[in-house]
């Protein structure tokens, strides 16, 4: 097995390669992200821990956090996790092959970082220093880098890298990186502006919200006058009508006292009817006697059987 040591502090990584199991062993059954003591190692790792990051296994299949295996398997996979890089659009997913982050015997490199140094130093790992060729480009790592407060110009505090000059004798020039979410005057003279603009639009709505609601109660006052006033015009209506019948009953009424009166003074008078004569009582019937039931008819004499002899 071999081991891809890496140390965060130095920026240096070496590959070891172990070929007694007995050494390696200690890797067995431990999964990505755990810690694991290293003295077993030999005198050189004494006393170092090493996390576990990853590693392949002879085929190449990469370890995957996440799948509590360790053995290969074949998962659906999508661009927000590692192990498959989409080419075509946004939503792809494809079924890969991944290795689970449990370590096993068939794994070929193991990736592992220094967590702790031991007592010894390891050869091209410890006791080398590899400067970062880039240095932090966000104002606030810049700031948390060198210890800042907002007060000071974090733009004379950006680490520059020297670009040797192609030609003989010219002049070397420096590089440095732009400077990112840095608050400057006219950064908040754009919030500023930002924000009026957004008052302006609020007050904006309000005004037009306001103006639609007046327009709808004018329209719901102007209904209301409207069936008001067509209520008031059927009433008008229904009472022209009532007195017209009244006036017309009127009228009747005159007339019929003007032919009354006009019939009493040409000495007409009104006879009253006779009374009905009233029907004579009609004369009680006669009860008659039932009439009693006949007789039956007496009955004849048996006629005397013939006989043979004379």
């Amino acid at each position: 097995m071999k081991l891809n040591i890496s140390d965060p502090t130095t920026g240096a990584s070496k590959v070891v390669d172990i070929e007694d199991e007995k050494k390696y062993h200690i890797f067995f059954d431990k999964r990505i992200s755990q810690e694991v003591d290293v003295s077993p190692l030999g005198d050189e790792y004494k006393g170092y821990i090493f996390r576990i990051t990853g590693g392949s296994d002879k085929q190449g299949f990469g370890m995957k956090q996440g799948v509590l295996t360790n053995h290969r398997v074949r998962l659906l996979l999508d661009g927000r996790t590692s192990g498959f890089h989409p080419t075509r659009k946004d939503g792809q997913r494809k079924r890969k092959t991944v290795r689970g982050c449990i370590v096993a015997q068939d794994i070929s490199v193991l990736d592992v970082t220094v967590v702790k140094k031991g007592e010894g130093e390891i050869d091209g790992v410890t006791n080398k220093n590899y400067p970062n060729r880039l240095g932090p480009k966000r104002a606030s790592k810049i700031r948390k880098l060198f210890n800042l407060s907002k007060e000071d110009n974090v733009c004379q505090y950006v680490i520059r890298r020297t670009i040797p000059s192609k030609k003989e004798g010219g002049k070397a020039k420096t590089k440095a990186p732009k400077i990112q979410r840095l608050v400057t005057p006219v950064t908040l003279q754009r919030r500023r502006r930002l924000r009026t603009l957004i008052k302006r639009r609020w007050a904006r709505v309000a005004e037009e919200r306001k103006a639609y609601h007046q327009m709808l109660n004018k329209i719901a006052a102007e209904k209301r006058a409207a069936k008001k006033a067509e209520v008031e015009k059927e009433k008008a209506k229904h009472e022209r009508k009532l007195a017209l019948r009244a006036e017309a009953k009127k009228k009747a009424e005159e007339a019929a006292k003007k032919a009354e009166a006009a019939a009493k003074k040409a000495g007409a008078k009104k006879q009253p009817a006779k009374k009905a004569a009233a029907p004579a009582p009609k004369a009680e019937e006669k009860k008659q006697p039932a009439k009693k039931a006949a007789a039956p008819a007496p009955k004849k004499a048996a006629a005397p059987k013939k006989t043979g002899k004379k």
